[in-house]
């Protein structure tokens, strides 16, 4: 009896695609089965987006071929994609600010009542079926502007799935959320039901608790197609590096060697943030935990001027501040500098160079009289791409045109720049690589040995136990425990976060 051939859902070969002399991708190949979460892994830079824009039909390639379900499979557009069955939640969110959440779920085919018109009752209907459906808690008249980072990511996964694909591609779709059940949960219906997955991740926990196999690229090729059942961290690393990684681990002697208090906060009400007390020693990384939505984006707000203080003390050496703006924040004597929550909006100049973008953080270290000095401009981007592990042949490239990860460099590079005292870094390594991880951590400690201050949120809870010296953990408003030292571990950060210290629930403050 002959063994029936199963068909599978992707079949890529020897794809291709190059923009002038750079090659994005060299060659690759691989295969993902019906119902199958096949992971894609590789270092940011290793061709990974450029893949997920050839399968989406936003870019087409230069060689290679694509079968869906055995039929040749090249879109030219995302609406020839999403047409063939195959749908994508993009890390660089796709949805429209200005629409609002029905509007968005709706598109491109927005239902139309009389007169051939657009019937808002019959676009929003449809959205609360469609949240319903997959568990999304949103009005459907809300502008998507007014969401939080968190909650457009969760938006942009739920319209790739309602369309019911083949084929859903999911690129980097946990790098804001702090929590992966929701997500699993959907993923684990729908290949239930047959769909295939194509799952982007840096984080390999979550990888290996979704996905069987997977397959490595770099430097735009494909390496292997792996089980990842039978391969360890470090032989994934290895194939996407080419070289064994270093652990990194943060060494909290740090801690008792900090200076006096850097930055100091006393009672502080802001935004969502209800009476915060803590302090940033010099020479100290002060992790910042806590699930989606608790505060933590006012607390870093606050203190960069962006968000009104209401009450409480902000000290900068001991002496009180009040941080009016952004620009106060920078000057003498406050020294604040701020790398914000989302890369793509509200951190780089897309059209700008990337020495360009390093440099406008600091104007007045490479002008005179008002007027930009070229040399001053290359030193300094000389300087501060050494300190972050940029490469110099980037310097002259627009931004848009790196990954994600040399983005994120690039955005570092430029807050270092300022020269300031003190650092808010909001989610540093959010969707870049382990490589370039390891990259930020180096600079962030160097610059804490050199005498700065850090205060630092990071969704990812290992990055918090192995980078800081201390951890504060929030919950609805409030700093709810300010862990030390060895007490700085996963099970204390979760329980604090969902509302429990010492096995007791934490009253809401009024």
């Amino acid at each position: 009896m002959e063994t029936a051939t199963v068909v599978p859902t992707l079949n890529v070969t020897g794809l291709q695609k190059s923009y002038g002399p750079t090659i994005a991708l060299g060659g690759v190949s691989f295969t993902i089965l019906p119902g199958e979460v096949h992971a894609l892994l590789g270092e940011n830079g290793a061709g990974k987006s450029t893949l997920v824009k050839i399968l989406s039909g936003v870019v087409q390639p230069d060689a290679g071929s694509a079968e869906l379900l055995g039929l040749a499979y090249a879109p030219e557009s995302i609406l020839a994609a999403r047409d063939q069955g195959v749908a994508t939640a993009f890390q660089e969110l796709s949805l429209l600010p200005n629409l609002s959440v029905a509007e968005n779920l709706a598109l491109p085919a927005l239902k139309k009542g009389t007169l051939r018109l657009i019937s808002r009752r019959d676009n929003e209907q449809q959205a609360v079926q469609i949240l319903e459906r997959y568990g999304l808690d949103l009005a459907p008249r809300t502008p998507v502007s007014q969401l939080t980072l968190a909650d457009r990511q969760r938006l942009e996964i739920v319209r790739a799935i309602s369309k019911h694909p083949k084929l859903l591609i999911l690129d980097e779709p946990t790098a804001v959320l702090s929590s992966t059940d929701w997500l699993f949960a959907l993923i684990r219906a729908e290949t239930a039901r047959g769909t295939s997955v194509l799952y982007i991740s840096h984080r390999l926990n979550e990888i290996r608790e979704l996905c069987a196999r997977g397959t490595v690229l770099r430097s735009g090729r494909s390496i292997a197609t792996t089980e990842l059942g039978k391969t360890d961290d470090a032989a994934i690393f290895e194939m996407m590096v080419g070289t064994r990684l270093a652990s990194f681990t943060r060494d909290r002697s740090a801690l008792q060697q900090a200076g006096q208090p850097r930055l100091s906060v006393t009672d502080l009400h802001a935004g969502d943030i209800k009476g915060a007390s803590f302090s940033v020693p010099v020479g100290g990384i002060v992790g910042v935990a806590g699930l989606d939505g608790q505060g933590q984006g006012d607390l870093f707000h606050a203190l960069f001027g962006l968000t009104p203080v209401r009450s409480g003390d902000i000290r900068v050496d001991g002496k009180p501040v009040r941080v009016r703006s952004p620009a106060h924040a920078l000057k003498a004597g406050i020294e604040v500098s701020l790398m914000p929550e989302e890369r793509k909006t509200q951190g780089i100049f897309p059209t700008l160079s990337v020495q360009r973008n390093v440099t406008l953080g600091a104007m007045s270290k490479v002008s005179r009289l008002g007027v930009v000095c070229r040399a001053r401009g290359q030193k300094l981007m000389r300087d501060m791409a050494t300190r972050v592990d940029l490469a110099d042949r980037y310097f002259n490239f627009q931004i848009s045109e790196l990954s994600g990860g040399n983005q994120q460099k690039a955005l570092l590079a430029r807050v270092l720049s300022t020269g300031a005292r003190t650092l808010l870094l909001f989610d540093p390594t959010r969707g870049v690589d382990v490589g370039t991880k390891q990259a930020i951590y180096e600079a962030i400690q160097n610059y804490a040995a050199a005498g700065g201050a850090v205060l630092l949120y990071s969704s990812e809870l290992s990055e918090i136990v192995q980078l800081c010296d201390q951890c504060l953990v929030v919950y609805d408003g409030q700093i709810v425990a300010q862990l030390e030292g060895d007490e700085i571990d996963e099970r204390r950060i979760v329980a604090a976060a969902t509302g429990h210290v010492d096995g007791n629930a934490i009253r809401s403050a009024a």
